[in-house]
């Protein structure tokens, strides 16, 4: 009798040797590699590969300090790095690249130099309705502490469950909120990571409570800053422009705008609040590591051509 010998497939890895990491200390991460392997950085707002300042090959297993190869990484931004095998494109990176956010302290008169940096899996999130999955990507660059607020409430059941609760045809569709009605949250509430993104359609961004100086004035501080877990999907962008710099935008679902169109086509029992006259339940939100085969930033990093104009969304 014969037997098989199981197939083993081995891909390189890498990993962050902590999560947070001082100014003074060594960024080192574990790269664990299959083969001729080489580490690639790029920004994260541009998608620009980053020059390495030393050779950046690896093989086997190896501890690096990415302050020995790449001199942005002890400046204030956002970057991805990947492990890339020897001949490929960089679009065929192995397991899941790192992203990098070397943070700065906002606080009006501070000094724009590291305070700290925090390194993790690039992860996006799919959100399961029953129109359809809802693919997303975060901002992490303009919307970092927004976006791992919403990870964290979605990696730990938070979302699972509750409603898409307001809909505003052609404008808005919102949810995240424990107790259906527009009033519930967290316990907790955010500081404002207002940015330059707009909001498109697709776009992901966070309710807050509205400030009786709008629109004729911006949000004052303490409505500003009065979001926790309830999030809108931006439905026409001819409508929701009125809300750039004014609401956190903290990323966008870049597969399943099928379905949020037909959510939002639902009839509705009250049309002053936008109450939906059937329930429209958010099943589940599951946070995956981003891989080759699974790469919703693959057009946002630039790692394959944009979107054709005027396709249809998907």
């Amino acid at each position: 009798m014969h037997f098989l010998a199981p197939l083993v497939v081995l891909l390189s890895v890498i990993s962050p040797t902590r999560t947070w990491y001082a100014p003074s200390q060594p960024l080192t991460v574990d790269v664990k590699s299959a083969g001729e392997s080489k580490l690639v950085l790029t920004d994260f707002t541009t998608g620009k590969p980053i020059d390495a300042k030393a050779p950046a090959e690896v093989t086997g297993d190896k501890t690096v300090n990415l302050k020995e190869l790449f001199a942005e990484v002890s400046a204030p931004g956002t970057y991805v790095l990947f492990v890339v095998p020897k001949g490929k494109p960089l679009a065929e990176f192995e397991g899941t690249p790192l992203l990098i956010e070397v943070r700065s302290d906002h606080r009006r008169g501070a000094p724009a130099e590291p305070e700290v940096t925090k390194v993790g899996p690039l992860e996006y999130a799919v959100m399961t309705t029953e129109k359809g999955p809802l693919t997303m990507m975060f901002y992490y660059d303009v919307a970092p502490n927004t976006a791992a607020s919403f990870l964290h409430l979605a990696r730990t059941g938070y979302f699972d469950g509750l409603t898409f609760h307001r809909i505003v045809p052609g404008f808005v569709l919102q949810g995240g909120d424990p107790k259906g009605d527009g009033t519930g949250g967290p316990g907790f509430t955010m500081p404002a990571e207002f940015s330059d993104r707009p909001h498109l359609e697709g776009v992901l961004s966070m309710a807050r409570q509205g400030d009786p100086n709008e629109p004729a004035a911006m949000p004052r501080a303490e409505f500003a800053n009065s979001a926790g877990s309830q999030f809108f999907i931006c439905i026409d962008y001819a409508n929701t422009k009125g809300l750039d710099r004014k609401y956190t935008a903290f990323g966008r679902v870049v597969d399943g705008l099928k379905a949020v169109k037909e959510i939002a086509a639902t009839p509705l029992s009250d049309p002053r609040n936008g109450k939906p006259a059937t329930p429209q339940p958010i099943q589940k939100v599951e946070v995956k590591p981003v891989t080759a085969a699974e790469n919703p930033y693959a057009e946002f990093l630039h790692l394959k051509e944009p979107a054709t104009p005027g396709a249809p969304a998907k």
